[in-house]
């Protein structure tokens, strides 16, 4: 009401002749209407500044900064703080959106003699202009064009901060203090995306055809990596490939053509002594080409040192380690110092980019149809259930397929017993010895799920019964 008095007041005073100029309600309700599309744009031009600001990264600012982009350096400067561009886009828009209410309140009170139906229509009526004009179409664009978008309203954000420096800093201040006060840190952004940002990314890319299905599971498997143990990813005492000390140079050099393998781990006594490695290139060039006699050389003094890790160990730890040592293998040891197996840098390299194999090598794991795949005994059961997409569990006592069979039955396993568990039928295929060689995992229809129950154990195709519990899992271990 006071504003309409006031307009009221000011159309007087302009009612009569200026300087040969008499200005009448419709030229102060054209000159209203134009303040207010002038306002409704800026409202606009700070709504969308407000998106395309905050949503872009910082690393995408530094890399457009290195680029030499126009306006790259403006943007960073004020993106380096946060707070002060917020409080400044904020106080724009406010005094703006009030001012565009005001007006609009003043303008329907000349055509309204009731004080309360101007600022019924000028509440509806602005909120729903700023809502469609002044928040909805300028934030939508700006989701779009957020690059591009940053650089043109740089220079105006800073010429507003200019402007409205006094308010700017007195409510920069105060906003300071009220979230020191209530205990907040005040953060505007964070500087990079979490890690829980970048794995959804990479599942909707890949989900989205942006990433082939094995560049995603390549940058899954980066994300696991550090998560990864060293007995996750060993090679087991029993297949390890070693020669004793007092061994001849032809014995070691025959030792390792047999196996295939370049370096082989040297021992005293037993294998819970390892004193190092040697490699089949310093073995054949010194005993061909050596400086000493025949019969001189002895295996000791070809032995290279090597790391002796724990089995809890993070392989990227171990990584880093066996590259600043410039070593290609090291020895896992458990908790009591008895070697349980070694680790290559073959090994880790497998866990990024999938299994390397090599001549008449086996597939670890080989698709037979859709419900049934054939799993080498070692085979983490990580890695099966990736394939089947099933859920098997995984326990302190095993950590693979074979582990998860002898842990379920409680005892040692014959060639043809089975195991069912949670909708999964897991058949023994090869045993050697007392080892799991290979295993065949079916996943069962629904039908046949509801007869067989979790955990049953059948010998050779025969049903028996037992006292195995539906998900119970037995303590019993296989080392």
């Amino acid at each position: 009401m006071a504003l309409s008095v006031l307009l009221e007041a000011v159309l007087a005073a302009f009612e009569a002749p200026v300087v040969g100029l008499e200005i009448d309600r419709s030229m102060v309700t054209i000159l209203g209407l134009i303040t207010i599309v002038i306002l409704i744009a800026l409202s606009g031009f700070f709504s969308s500044s407000e998106i395309a600001m905050f949503n872009l990264p910082k690393h995408r600012i530094e890399g457009m900064v290195e680029e030499g982009v126009d306006r790259a350096e403006l943007v960073e400067t004020l993106k380096s703080d946060p707070h002060r561009l917020l409080v400044t886009i904020l106080v724009g828009n406010n005094l703006v959106n009030i001012a565009m209410s005001s007006i609009a309140t003043a303008l329907l009170g000349l055509y309204f003699e009731s004080g309360l139906t101007p600022v019924l229509l000028s509440t509806f009526g602005v909120t729903a202009i700023v809502l469609l004009f002044g928040e909805s179409v300028p934030k939508s664009y700006a989701v779009e064009n957020t690059e591009s978008w940053s650089l043109s309203v740089s220079r105006p954000l800073k010429v507003t901060e200019y402007v409205l420096y006094p308010l700017i800093i007195v409510f920069d201040y105060l906003t300071r203090q009220v979230n020191r006060l209530i205990g907040s840190s005040g953060a505007i952004e964070s500087p990079y995306v979490t890690r829980d940002e970048i794995q959804e990314m990479i599942e909707s890319g890949e989900r989205e055809g942006v990433l082939e299905e094995d560049e995603h599971e390549m940058l899954q498997r980066i994300f696991r990596f550090n998560n990864t143990i060293v007995k996750e990813v060993m090679t087991p005492r029993l297949d390890m490939t070693a020669v004793p000390k007092d061994a001849s140079i032809d014995e070691a050099i025959e030792t390792c053509i047999q196996s295939g393998h370049a370096r082989i781990p040297v021992y005293e006594g037993s294998l819970d002594n390892v004193m190092g490695v040697v490699h089949i290139r310093d073995l054949v060039r010194d005993l061909n080409y050596g400086e000493t006699n025949d019969g001189d050389l002895e295996l000791a003094d070809l032995i290279q040192p090597t790391l002796h890790v724990p089995e809890s160990k993070n392989v990227d730890e171990l990584l880093t380690e066996m590259r600043e040592n410039r070593m290609h293998m090291a020895i896992v040891i458990d908790e009591f110092g008895t070697t349980e197996g070694l680790v290559t840098m073959e090994d880790m390299v497998e866990e990024i980019i999938g299994e390397i194999l090599e001549g008449g090598e086996e597939q670890p794991i080989e698709e037979i149809d859709e419900r049934t795949v054939l799993v080498r005994g070692e085979v983490n059961i990580e890695d099966v259930n990736e394939a089947l997409e099933i859920d098997l569990p995984e326990g302190e006592e095993f950590e693979t397929i074979a582990g998860f069979i002898f842990n379920r039955a409680g005892r040692l396993v014959e060639e043809g017993e089975e195991i069912t568990y949670d909708g999964v039928r897991i058949t023994v295929e090869d045993v050697e010895n007392t080892r799991i060689m290979m295993a065949r995992l079916t996943k069962l229809e629904q039908e046949h799920v509801e007869e067989v129950p979790d955990a049953d154990v059948v010998e050779a195709g025969e049903p028996t019964d037992n006292d195995v519990e539906p998900g119970d899992v037995t303590d019993s271990t296989v080392e």
